[in-house]
């Protein structure tokens, strides 16, 4: 896969790329991760061969949940036949907000030591009313999380980042939400399609990022603050518009130990290799 991301990166041409195969230590030395919303199209077709297809892939973390189609105990079976670790699992707010348990009950049957919720319901511009019910929520199901063990973590998404005070509303959450229940997990999309530099929100809260999604945005494609955009402006890590090199460096520098390639593009399967191939060939 080295070899192909080189000879891509020959015909793009592209300055990060010149970048990636320096000399010195290679930045990204974790597993790696995906997330299972990348595979959406892909799951009612066949859990188990999509799996396979996952492995086949180099993946051993995972981030996801129960599948629609099989039993958790069984997908925790089929997982550990292939060395695959759900890590972290998928939360809905609402539902976490009204009880924990069924998210408790799925997170200890997967083995995951993470639960992520990836949206705050909201009508038009995310405002602080929101984010102020949502602190509380989040800090009333962290706790509850955990006493079971395991930790919560919030899943940026670009509303977030509406001016408030000197900063943002992504601020006022981290702000507000106890680092002993809450901390976040950076979409790297999400966090450079609103304008942020990630590598610069990373080290802004160097202690509370715990999880990381890995994701690029084709080039000459404007941001806003809406949390949407054409699944295919997702593009393979390095060939869009996001200064990768500088996020995972800042990435590693706050200690972030779990990394999932969540590409929503309908290329993802032709993508994923080259994303994987550029990340292992960043050096320091």
């Amino acid at each position: 896969m080295k070899q192909i991301f080189k000879l891509l990166c020959l015909a793009i041409g592209t300055l990060v790329c010149q970048q990636s195969f320096g000399q010195g230590k290679a930045v990204y030395t974790n597993p790696i991760g995906l997330q299972a919303y990348t595979f959406r199209g892909s799951w009612d077709k066949g859990i188990e061969a999509t799996l396979d297809t996952i492995k086949s892939l180099g993946v051993t973390e995972m981030e996801g949940g129960p599948i629609k189609g099989m039993t958790t105990a069984e997908l925790r079976k089929q997982l550990d036949k292939r060395g695959i670790k759900m890590v972290s699992i998928g939360a809905d707010y609402v539902k976490l907000a009204e009880s924990s348990a069924q998210t408790i009950q799925d997170a200890k049957a997967l083995g995951a030591k993470y639960v992520m919720v990836a949206w705050i319901p909201h009508k038009g511009k995310f405002d602080l009313e929101t984010a102020k019910k949502a602190v509380a929520d989040f800090n009333k199901a962290g706790k509850e999380l955990k006493a079971a063990g395991i930790e919560l973590t919030y899943h940026n998404h670009g509303y977030e980042f509406e001016p408030y005070e000197d900063g943002t509303l992504f601020d006022y959450l981290v702000k507000n939400t106890n680092p002993e229940y809450v901390n976040f997990e950076m979409d790297v999309l999400w966090t450079a399609f609103p304008g942020q530099d990630p590598a610069a929100l990373l080290l802004k809260y160097p202690t509370r990022w715990k999880l990381m999604h890995l994701k690029d945005l084709k080039k000459g494609v404007e941001g806003n603050l809406s949390g949407g955009t054409p699944t295919t402006n997702d593009v393979a890590l390095g060939t869009g518009q996001i200064d990768i090199p500088a996020t995972l460096k800042a990435a590693k520098k706050v200690g972030i130990k779990h990394y999932f390639i969540e590409d929503e593009s309908p290329s993802y399967l032709k993508q994923i290799p080259v994303t994987i191939a550029y990340i292992k060939g960043i050096k320091e």
